[in-house]
């Protein structure tokens, strides 16, 4: 006798949604005394929940064991989810939700973990298959996040002060981008990329002083660490006084937090290669620099861009936490600290978002070019099966 193997997370996600057609979808207006909404009253909804269940039987019978499988997964939820902010803001469900809503939420979760599992553990030895499902992963993973923050905050009737939904982000987003431009260009361009590229040069430079010269190892790397300890909103005051408040007085402070990191990296690189290797370099009578740009720098690129990508991100951190201590009437903290005290909190995490795509993009693009340099190293070699 054959035993069957149900798929557990499509059993859960068909009961959820069997469930939420028979529980109500929004609880008692308080001003009213009435319900607000039923699964009737929302045919889209309804018929969302019904193909849910439907779905979620017959997948848990023949298991979600393809990417065509774990796609109409997707479909499905992404269709479940229209519905359910469709039933959030047009059916007055938002503020009032209730079992219903939530046990459907619950189904769309099971179907989407489901299906994005299935697409994680795909594997193809052709290329463009592969990279499509490396691609989809993150993207349905960041999308359905969106959502469930939309329909928490939409569904318990968060108030706005306290945490706005996605789209009222995005609305805001949409509607300023004068002004976060204008940020953008004082805080990233002006100032964390003037410190970035100021402190990682710098400490690079030291970095083969430090190599060369035996004692400054012992001398400066302490120096460099108790520097590297240093409180930003401490040093961020002072580097305000001595520069001004424009962006200079930014790029000191992200130059004193990305020295330290870059300069140990680089270190500990350039100790990298191997002993035979630098015997070989000794028996063909090179000397210093020629060892030096011919075997102790290659082998040290992956700690330098591991230093540079550690750094990308404290770049930028650093450039708005500096901005709260004294800067012109523009840039990303200037912004943040002021539509705080205004109580546009919208505003604050449209820049918050705009800070988050920036670093992701600059942390992406030093990641890009250290795939380029470093390809020959074991950790980029493609297996083959």
């Amino acid at each position: 006798m054959t035993q069957v193997k149900l798929d557990k997370f499509c059993l859960v996600g068909a009961v959820a949604a069997l469930l939420a057609l028979i529980f109500p979808l929004a609880g008692i207006d308080g001003d009213t005394g009435k319900q607000v909404a039923f699964v009737g009253d929302i045919p889209g909804l309804a018929s969302a929940m019904a193909l849910c269940v439907i779905a979620g039987a017959a997948f848990t019978w023949i298991g979600v064991c393809t990417i065509l499988h774990a796609g109409i997964l997707l479909a499905v939820a992404v269709f479940g989810a229209w519905q359910a902010i469709d039933a959030l803001y047009d059916y007055g469900v938002a503020g009032y939700a209730s079992t219903g809503f939530w046990l459907f939420i619950i189904s769309l979760w099971a179907f989407v973990w489901r299906a994005i599992d299935v697409i994680a553990n795909y594997h193809s030895l052709e290329t463009v298959k592969q990279q499509s499902a490396n691609i989809i992963v993150p993207i349905a993973f960041g999308v359905w996040l969106l959502f469930v923050w939309e329909v928490v905050v939409s569904g318990f009737g968060v108030p706005q002060v306290l945490l706005p939904p996605p789209s009222m982000i995005g609305v805001r987003f949409v509607s300023s981008t004068d002004t976060m431009m204008a940020d953008f260009y004082q805080t990233f361009v002006k100032a964390a990329l003037s410190g970035y590229v100021m402190g990682c040069g710098s400490a690079f430079l030291v970095a083969i002083a430090v190599d060369r010269v035996p004692f400054l190892k012992r001398g400066l790397l302490p120096l460099g660490n108790m520097v590297s300890a240093l409180p930003i909103i401490g040093v961020a005051p002072i580097m305000v006084m001595w520069f001004g408040f424009d962006w200079q007085s930014k790029a000191a402070v992200i130059v004193i937090m990305t020295f330290f990191p870059m300069l140990v990296n680089t270190v500990t690189g350039l100790n990298a290669a191997g002993k035979l290797e630098k015997d070989l370099m000794a028996t063909y009578a090179s000397g210093y620099w020629s060892t030096l740009f011919r075997l102790r720098l290659p082998a040290a690129m992956p700690f330098v861009f591991n230093a540079l990508k550690i750094n990308s991100t404290l770049a930028l951190i650093g450039a708005i936490v500096a901005e709260f201590f004294g800067t012109p009437i523009v840039g990303m903290g200037f912004r943040i600290s002021t539509e705080v005290g205004r109580m546009n909190i919208d505003m604050v995490w449209a820049e918050i978002a705009l800070a988050a795509l920036a670093g992701t993009a600059f942390y992406g693009a030093v990641a890009y070019v250290e795939r380029k340099a470093t390809s020959w190293h074991p950790s980029f070699r493609v297996r083959r099966h």
